[in-house]
């Protein structure tokens, strides 16, 4: 199941903007929490008390809370990879290594006994998480989180992103990468730039950010890495649908009610006999068989345009299609609607036979 989460600093703000905030994440459904013990003052005890607040304000809203940590953490609290008691008195669901140990020990941690999930690093491209696999852990505790990257142009390369996250997935490790809100300003930093994890996601919106991960297969918890997002950015990615990607379009002013009706409210799938120049999604041909579909706004084909045609098609009429490359029109065919520009390069990742919709 995937699922959404965000980021909480605490000593940025008082307590009570911390806890609003977590309450208005948990009514839109979001389950976990990401908080950082790298950037803390381990010996202010205004500070850590503010932390161990707010994970228990969040336990109590049923919201997970991860804790990123290193072995220099473990140092200033005297803790060690053997007990991890003191986070499970703080009330922390797992721990996240920003940087680990030798493998041995993160293999013991997940034999932990209060259930805490180890969660690994996905960002750093080395072959230690093998390492950590050949001492045998429990891997229903251990799980995968990619960084995120305050400052400008240092977030992944997708080439890069695509290779780690591939490997760790097909490990059967439960995974989770960062995204950006357009509206906060606040990180574990002084510099933030945004909170993502791969780089061209920087200046994106967040619910586009989002469906790209969720889309590419490999990422199953979507985080917002920084502080506070909008009620309206909760709200947008509060209504993806994961499992069916939604791209949101532009509808033709000369769009009937019923080609409107094929677009916003049937279900589409793609058709497996693949085409170079179109995605086709072929049920509403066949229950609109009967329907007139009248010539009306056949201007020339675009990569993007949603296609609906016509009754000059004969038996291919009410067939929607979204179309890959530019074409011809011959008159045949209806242009109906277009997918928003930014959204464009989401069309790489439909999948023969997979579900689409789409969405004003």
């Amino acid at each position: 199941m995937n699922r959404l989460g965000i980021s909480i600093y605490p000593g940025c703000f008082p307590a009570k903007k911390d806890q609003a905030y977590l309450e208005l994440v948990a009514s839109y459904g979001f389950q976990r929490v990401f908080t950082c013990l790298l950037s803390l003052d381990h010996e202010n005890p205004e500070q850590m008390g503010q932390l161990k607040s707010i994970i228990s304000f969040a336990n109590k809203l049923g919201l997970e809370v991860i804790v990123d940590v290193a072995p220099r953490v473990f140092s200033a609290l005297k803790l060690s990879p053997t007990d991890l008691s003191l986070f499970h008195q703080w009330g922390v669901a797992g721990i996240r290594l920003d940087l680990g140990f030798t493998g041995m020990e993160e293999a013991m941690m997940t034999f932990n006994p209060y259930g805490l999930k180890i969660e690994l690093n996905m960002s750093l491209g080395t072959k230690h998480v093998e390492n950590i696999l050949s001492y045998q852990p429990n891997k229903q505790q251990l799980t995968a989180c990619h960084n995120f990257y305050p400052h400008r142009y240092t977030g992944l390369s997708y080439d890069h992103f695509a290779k780690t996250s591939s490997s760790f997935k097909e490990l059967g490790l439960k995974t989770a990468a960062f995204v950006s809100s357009q509206a906060a300003t606040i990180g574990p930093w002084p510099v933030m730039e945004g909170l993502c994890t791969l780089e061209m996601h920087r200046d994106l919106p967040v619910e586009i950010q989002a469906k790209h991960l969720f889309a590419t297969g490999w990422i199953d918890d979507v985080l917002i890495g920084n502080a506070y997002a909008s009620e309206e950015e909760l709200a947008k990615l509060s209504r993806l649908t994961p499992e069916v990607l939604a791209f949101r379009v532009e509808l033709a002013k000369e769009i009937s009610p019923l080609e409107k009706k094929i677009v916003l409210e049937e279900p589409h799938c793609y058709r497996g006999d693949v085409s170079d120049y179109m995605i086709r999604s072929t049920l509403s041909r066949v229950k609109y068989r009967e329907e007139s579909f009248a010539l009306r706004h056949t201007r020339p084909i675009r990569r993007g345009d949603i296609l609906i045609d016509n009754e000059h098609y004969g038996q291919y009429k009410g067939e929607l299609q979204i179309a890959l490359k530019p074409m011809e029109n011959r008159g045949k065919t209806n242009v109906v609607g277009r997918i928003l520009e930014e959204e464009l390069f989401l069309l790489e990742y439909l999948k023969p036979w997979s579900r689409f919709r789409f969405e004003q």
